[in-house]
């Protein structure tokens, strides 16, 4: 697969609505490598949930160390997954010594907050104040 089909939706998408700011793309379950590139986003968050093991930062990867936020949802979980949050902040840190990783449980709006700074610090976007 290409880009293109997901391109040409957006390119679409910001014609209806030219007042549009920002453009979310999730990609979950998407073979990344094969239908998009870093290169054609201006942030790229990477997201990924404690049920997935606790090894998943120290695994590396361009998502880990490269994403311009790291988003770790659904800490609520780790004590039932056996996931310590600890260790994944420890190898986050490791990872990406000078990019942000959120701890968060969206489900409830814990991190959320951190989230929406991080997105607004990095993509020049402007927040209301309080953000949640």
């Amino acid at each position: 697969e290409d880009a293109s089909i997901n391109l040409a939706a957006v390119a679409e998408m910001v014609a209806r609505h030219p007042d549009v700011e920002i453009v979310l793309i999730e990609s979950g379950g998407d073979n990344l490598s094969a239908t998009f590139s870093p290169e054609l986003a201006d942030v790229t968050i990477y997201v990924i949930d404690v049920s997935s093991g606790e090894d998943i930062p120290r695994k590396g990867g361009p998502a880990i160390t490269k994403s311009d936020i790291l988003v770790i949802n659904k800490t609520d979980l780790a004590p039932y997954v056996g996931a310590s949050l600890e260790v994944m902040k420890r190898d986050s840190a490791r990872m990406r010594p000078t990019l942000p990783t959120v701890f968060c449980n969206l489900k409830r709006g814990t991190g959320l907050a951190d989230v929406i700074r991080h997105l607004a610090n990095i993509g020049g976007i402007q927040t209301p104040d309080p953000i949640v």
